[in-house]
C-alpha cells in the first residue's frame, strides 16, 4: 500500500497540468480569434477552415484533460461528452460552411450552449482544485452566447465577428483560471 501511495502524484500535479493546458488554450483562442476577425465578414476558405479547426482543437484539449484527470484525479465523465459534442460540431461546421453564415451561426450556437453547460459542470466538479470560478463563469456565459448566436443567424447581415469575440473571451477565462491555479497550487 505504501508503494502505491508513494507513486501517486502530489496534490498540485492536477493544477499544474490544468494550468499548462489552460495557457495553451488561451494562446490558441487569442490567435484564432485574431485570424477569424480579419475574415469575419465573409465565409471563405480561410474562415471555414478556422471554424472547423476550433472545435477540433477543443477535442484535442479535452483528450489531454481526460488523460490528466485519469492519472491524477479520476476521470471527469463530462469531458467525454465534450469530446463527442466538439467532434460532431467540427463535422457540422464543415457542412454548414457550404450553406452560409446563418447555418454556421446555428451550429456554433448549439455547440456553445451545450459545451458551455459541460464546461460549467466540469468546473463545478473541480472546485476543490481552485481557480475554477472562471471556468464556471465561462461555461454559463458560453451557454448564453450560444443562444445569442442562434438568434443572430436569423438576422440580415449576420457575420462571424461575434464568434471571434466569443473565442477570445473564452481564452481570457482560461488565462484567468491558469493564473489562479498557478498562484494557489492548492485548493481554494
Amino acid at each position: 500500500m505504501d508503494t502505491l501511495i508513494d507513486t501517486l502524484p502530489t496534490r498540485t500535479a492536477v493544477p499544474r497540468a490544468l494550468r499548462k493546458l489552460y495557457l495553451v488554450r488561451f494562446a490558441f483562442a487569442a490567435a484564432w480569434a485574431a485570424l477569424l476577425f480579419t475574415t469575419a465578414d465573409t465565409l471563405g476558405p480561410l474562415s471555414a477552415t478556422l471554424l472547423v479547426i476550433y472545435p477540433l482543437f477543443d477535442v484535442g484539449c479535452a483528450v489531454v484533460d481526460v488523460r490528466s484527470a485519469r492519472t491524477h484525479a479520476g476521470p471527469v465523465r463530462h469531458l467525454y461528452l465534450n469530446i463527442a459534442l466538439s467532434a460532431l460540431t467540427g463535422a457540422g461546421l464543415a457542412i454548414a460552411a457550404t450553406s452560409g453564415i446563418p447555418a454556421v451561426l446555428r451550429i456554433w450556437g448549439v455547440w456553445a450552449v451545450t459545451a458551455g453547460l459541460v464546461q460549467l459542470a466540469v468546473g463545478v466538479s473541480r472546485r476543490q482544485l481552485g481557480g475554477q470560478w472562471a471556468m464556471i463563469a465561462s461555461g454559463g456565459i458560453s451557454a448564453l452566447a450560444g443562444a445569442s448566436f442562434f438568434a443572430q443567424a436569423g438576422q440580415d447581415g449576420a457575420t462571424l465577428t461575434n464568434l471571434a469575440g466569443y473565442a477570445f473571451l473564452g481564452g481570457v477565462f482560461f488565462l484567468v483560471s491558469a493564473l489562479r491555479l498557478g498562484r494557489t497550487g492548492t485548493p481554494t
